[in-house]
């Protein structure tokens, strides 16, 4: 995956704008964008996505500390990557926004249970445990996946941004 200067900085500028609109949004815990933007990037920057996504990652450890919660983080956003790399790239256009949507709500819904492993590993928690901790979250869980749904209503116009945006990067 070669990446030239210019796409080197758009991904940084893309990362900046995923970790931006987290601190922007933070009063409202697990309502945010960040799934709407996975998505996006992914959709159209495909592969090269992981680099705006660990950018954040990366702007994430470095303002708030390489904590214990933010090891999840070094797999958890990978999975609504691969998610979406998954999905078929001839949708029927109809179709799409809905499919992207509830892909990024499952994400939100699913996030407890994703990051639990982890948060087991590292402090020592038995299967019964982990299962404990991921019931504990479920209630978060519900507003991550309802907020994801319904702030996916920006993932197409966003892709479609982002399209014309590099349709048009070398026009004066």
């Amino acid at each position: 995956m070669k990446v030239s200067t210019r796409e080197m900085t758009v991904f940084a500028m893309l990362g900046a704008v995923m970790y931006a609109s987290k601190m922007i949004m933070e009063a409202a815990p697990n309502i945010h964008l960040l799934g709407t933007f996975i998505t996006a990037y992914t959709i159209v920057y495909r592969k090269k996505a992981l680099y705006p996504i660990y950018t954040y990652v990366i702007l994430n450890g470095l303002f708030s500390g390489f904590a214990s919660w933010w090891v999840p983080y070094l797999y958890v956003w990978t999975v609504l990557w691969g998610a979406v790399m998954l999905l078929p790239r001839n949708m029927p256009k109809k179709v799409q926004p809905v499919v992207y949507m509830l892909v990024c709500a499952m994400h939100g819904f699913l996030f407890g249970t994703l990051y639990a492993p982890a948060q087991a590993l590292l402090y020592g928690l038995s299967l019964k445990g982990m299962g404990a901790w991921i019931v504990a979250g479920l209630p978060w869980d519900v507003i991550h996946g309802v907020s994801n749904f319904f702030c996916g209503i920006l993932i197409m116009p966003i892709v479609s941004l982002l399209r014309f945006a590099e349709k048009n990067a070398w026009k004066g």
